[in-house]
Order: structure tokens, then sequence, then C-alpha cells
């Protein structure tokens, strides 16, 4: 089993930064691809960004502002948030899949509980 823990949400203003991590247990978590969405109220959870051993990728939305990178010795996964607007207000959650090539977001195994992230205007 894979136990996804999300931290490093908060409340911050336009133009701020803000990392998010996500703590996996695991020996093999870091064999699969990570993946971060988030999901505001009235809205369905989106994808955000996704890492797997060959490649990144990222929402349009987020493209040039977010980062995704792991730690394998640490076995987290983290999401670099800069020059957040009010739009990336939300709650994050970082999945993990055993699929290596870019999974759907029901092809994704294991969720966290989620980490609020606010962006105040």
């Amino acid at each position: 089993q894979v136990r996804l823990v999300e931290s490093g949400g908060g409340l911050v203003q336009t133009g701020d930064s803000l990392t998010l991590s996500c703590a996996a247990s695991g020996r093999t978590f870091m064999s699969s691809t990570l993946g971060w969405f988030r999901q505001a109220p009235g809205k369905e959870r989106e994808f955000v960004a996704g890492i797997n051993f060959r490649s990144t990728s990222y929402a349009d939305s987020v493209k040039g502002r977010f980062t995704i990178s792991r730690d394998n010795d640490k076995n987290t996964g983290y999401l670099q948030m800069n020059t957040l607007k009010p739009e990336d207000t939300a709650v994050y959650y970082c999945a993990a899949a055993w699929k290596i090539g870019a999974p759907k977001i029901l092809e994704y195994d294991y969720w966290g509980q989620g980490t609020q992230v606010t962006v105040s205007s």
C-alpha cells in the first residue's frame, strides 16, 4: 500500500509563492507516476502537473508558473507554485499511479486527503 500526505497549503496573496509537499510511504512509490490535481468549489477536479521517470507535464493554466519535482531519497513529491493567482484557489491533491505512461485520472491508484490553497486578491 502507498499512503500520501500533502502539506504546505495556506492563505497567500496574489503574486506569492507556495510549495506543496507530498510525503509517500512505500518502497516502490518513486517508480510510479506522481500527479497533482486541484478542485475548486463547484468545479471538477482538474489535472495540474505530473511527473514520471521520463517527463513532466503541466496544465496550460499553470505552465511556466508551477514546477513539479520529486526526491526519491526522501520519498517526497513537490509542487512549487509561483506567481499565484486567485484562480489557483483550490484544494490540491497529490496522487500516485503505478502506470508509468501518462495515466488518466481514473488510473491513479492512491490519493492524499488534500491541502487547501487560498490566494486572495
